[in-house]
């Protein structure tokens, strides 16, 4: 089952958002990645939640992590379906990193008027076909196991890194 910010209530040292818009074939490839990770055992404090584009959904969930991943699609000229990590803080804005859903993670983290700044990592894909239906593009639907390792070893990475530090 996925989480919603509703049932989110203990600290949550790493949020995983999956945005975009299922009905628009890669443009949902992050909601079909966090169910994915959803079926899979995490390690205690990481927490999944699929928003699709609600990206306000997520403000509750927000208020108590200390990371965020997001895992969305990018348009960023490469081939469809390469992956990429980019750090939030590396992009200056939308001239850099373009989201494809009118409300975009910028925009969330001014609204959330955190503290103390949410460190946040963002998985895009390259979409191949942005249209009318549900299922993922051959290309796309191939780099799922690409992008999962790699989000797999962003969590391992944050873990292992938190573990050292709370000795």
């Amino acid at each position: 089952m996925l989480k919603t910010a509703k049932n989110i209530k203990a600290h949550v040292h790493t949020l995983i958002l999956g945005t975009g818009n299922l009905l628009l074939r890669d443009e949902g490839v992050g909601v079909h990645a966090v169910r994915e990770l959803s079926r899979t055992t995490l390690p205690k404090g990481i927490k999944v939640l699929s928003i699709g584009t609600a990206f306000l959904d997520a403000l509750p969930a927000m208020e108590n992590s200390k990371r965020l991943i997001v895992i969305d699609a990018m348009k960023a000229s490469g081939k469809p379906g390469t992956v990429y990590r980019v750090a939030l803080d590396s992009v200056i804005g939308p001239d850099r990193m373009y989201s494809m859903h009118g409300f975009d993670i910028f925009r969330m983290l001014v609204i959330a008027k955190r503290s103390t700044p949410l460190e946040t990592v963002v998985f895009g894909v390259e979409p191949d076909i942005i249209g009318w239906g549900t299922q993922l593009s051959p290309r796309v639907h191939k780099s799922m196991p690409v992008l999962l390792d790699a989000v797999y070893k962003e969590i391992e990475s944050v873990h292992a890194f938190d573990r050292l530090n709370s000795q």
